[in-house]
């Protein structure tokens, strides 16, 4: 049987074009390599970077988005390293090291300001870019997304029932998706188990670079003692699922308090950790904090 999820990135791509956007591949520098998409044209519209969780690739996880705003904005959705075509030979794992990256990228096409969005992971490197590159980042959009400290990963696990996060994020068999799935969405569609093998199966979404991806994992927390609360100078936008499962309003609340003065918290009613992407290009229904 032809796997589904090849046939519909085939005909997403094609869809994408259609929309005026085209895929490159930059060399951030020997050895390492962002994949990227980009406008096909030049244009002074204003830059909005997309910035994908920890799972699928750009386009897959920001379809609709792209599909709403390209006409609009300067639209950019790249890969991190080791999803989709981005890729690099050397050991760093961190976000840092995804977010300069990312920064580097958007400064070879000519990105000289822009708004980040990013979901879950994507906005965890979100947070490093604008702190790290304030002359870039104008503002960031941070949806399900925080500083992912030691405390707030322990909590985040308990409430899931999970022991790591290499368990939760790298599931190995289409049950084990399955209830992945079920605990980032508010309500998980009824899906036949083909899809869950389907995806699986697609060896760009989960399977490529499994031990690279595990190090990303294990990278990404970051340790109380070391943390502290940098001075963004930039707008923060929380946008955030009532009915998150993984990190629940309460942290949103914290998150908030810590960004200060710049923060904006908008909830949403009946999303999860995943439901939240529709409700984007609804975000005039969300209640503000």
């Amino acid at each position: 049987m032809v796997n589904i999820i090849t046939v519909y990135k085939l005909l997403l791509h094609g869809l994408m074009k259609l929309v005026g956007m085209t895929q490159k591949t930059i060399d951030i520098e020997p050895g390492t390599v962002l994949n990227i998409w980009v406008p096909k044209k030049a244009t002074e519209k204003h830059a909005v970077v997309f910035l994908h969780a920890f799972g699928f690739d750009g386009i897959l996880t920001w379809q609709f988005q792209v599909l709403a705003l390209a006409k609009t904005y300067a639209v950019y959705v790249p890969d991190f390293l080791f999803f989709g075509g981005s890729i690099t030979d050397r050991s760093e794992r961190t976000a840092s090291f995804q977010a300069e990256c990312m920064a580097k990228g958007l400064r070879k096409l000519g990105v000289r300001r822009c708004t980040l969005v990013g979901l879950s992971y994507g906005g965890m490197v979100g947070f490093k870019m604008a702190e790290m590159y304030p002359d870039l980042v104008e503002s960031l959009v941070a949806t399900c997304s925080v500083m992912f400290t030691e405390s707030v990963s322990n909590a985040a696990l308990e409430r899931i029932g999970f022991d790591s996060w290499v368990d939760y994020l790298l599931p190995k068999t289409a049950d084990a998706l399955k209830a992945k799935l079920d605990i980032a969405c508010y309500k998980l569609p009824t899906l036949p188990a083909f899809v869950f093998k389907h995806i699986l199966e697609w060896g760009q979404a989960l399977f490529d670079h499994r031990k690279e991806r595990k190090e990303l994992v294990e990278a990404l927390v970051i340790s109380d003692k070391d943390f502290g609360v940098p001075r963004f100078t930039q707008k923060i936008y929380l946008l955030w699922g009532e009915n998150d499962k993984i990190l629940d309003m309460q942290t949103a609340r914290n998150c908030k308090e810590q960004v200060g003065e710049n923060a904006t918290l908008v909830s949403i009613d009946k999303a999860g950790h995943q439901r939240i992407l529709a409700s984007l290009v609804e975000e005039n229904g969300g209640q503000h904090s």
